[in-house]
């Protein structure tokens, strides 16, 4: 089974634009879980501009799924991490004013860096995952790192997906294949919607998990949460 887990960052970016505390981010976790969704994903940036460092310390009291905190394993992120104990920690490469992810790490050049944080985090009894484009060299060097999963960066399959899908998936699924091969764990997340998500769990049908947000929040403007979240989820099944 393919997990979904709920990004609440748009949650917490509508809540700032007004201040105050509606929506109500934990509240949304906890319905979210109601509602079938199997994990909880935050990514805290350092400006906080959506989900606060505070946000991910009330979270931690009430997710009862998986709790897995995305970002850049600079000192802040991996106090906050080692003081909250998430099940998974995904590492991104994002600079702090990046507007979202928008590329994987390059784990040949950064092995040593990325070595060293997974350590620490394994130490903490913490699962970790770190956002990755689909290179074999790249998931071979994932392997040497000691990760226990990767997470594969989608948004160029989203952005192909319409003009040639077969074409899009096509390094996804070699990559996907490689590290089954050497026993890592595979999640997906960036630009995952209804309209493209079925096709990937159609061809990588060993998926872990995968994390969306933006196309799920902006889904239930319109179909409500709960039937959104439920509708994601039979994306999620194979026939």
């Amino acid at each position: 089974m393919t997990k979904l887990s709920v990004n609440i960052n748009k949650i917490a970016t509508l809540r700032n634009a007004r201040g105050g505390d509606m929506p109500n981010v934990v509240k949304m976790a906890i319905d979210c879980e109601k509602f079938g969704a199997e994990g909880i994903t935050v990514h805290p940036r350092p400006d906080e501009r959506h989900i606060k460092y505070n946000d991910v310390l009330e979270l931690k009291a009430v997710v009862t799924t998986e709790f897995n905190i995305e970002g850049y394993p600079d000192e802040r992120y991996m106090d906050l991490v080692n003081k909250v104990k998430p099940h998974q920690a995904t590492l991104v490469p994002d600079p702090p004013d990046a507007i979202t992810s928008n590329a994987g790490w390059d784990t040949i050049e950064n092995k040593e860096l990325l070595k060293k944080i997974i350590e620490q985090l394994k130490s903490e009894g913490i699962r970790t995952s770190i956002f990755v484009e689909p290179k074999i060299e790249i998931i071979d060097a994932a392997k040497e790192i000691g990760t226990d999963r990767i997470e594969l960066y989608t948004e160029p399959y989203a952005a192909n997906y319409k003009s040639n899908r077969e074409g899009a998936i096509r390094d996804f699924v070699v990559a996907a294949n490689k590290a089954k091969e050497l026993g890592i764990g595979i999640n997906a997340g960036h630009d995952l919607s209804l309209e493209n998500l079925h096709y990937l769990k159609e061809h990588i049908p060993f998926l872990d998990e995968v994390s969306i947000g933006h196309a799920l929040i902006s889904d239930a403007l319109y179909y409500g949460i709960q039937n959104t979240i439920q509708m994601y989820k039979r994306k999620l099944i194979l026939n």
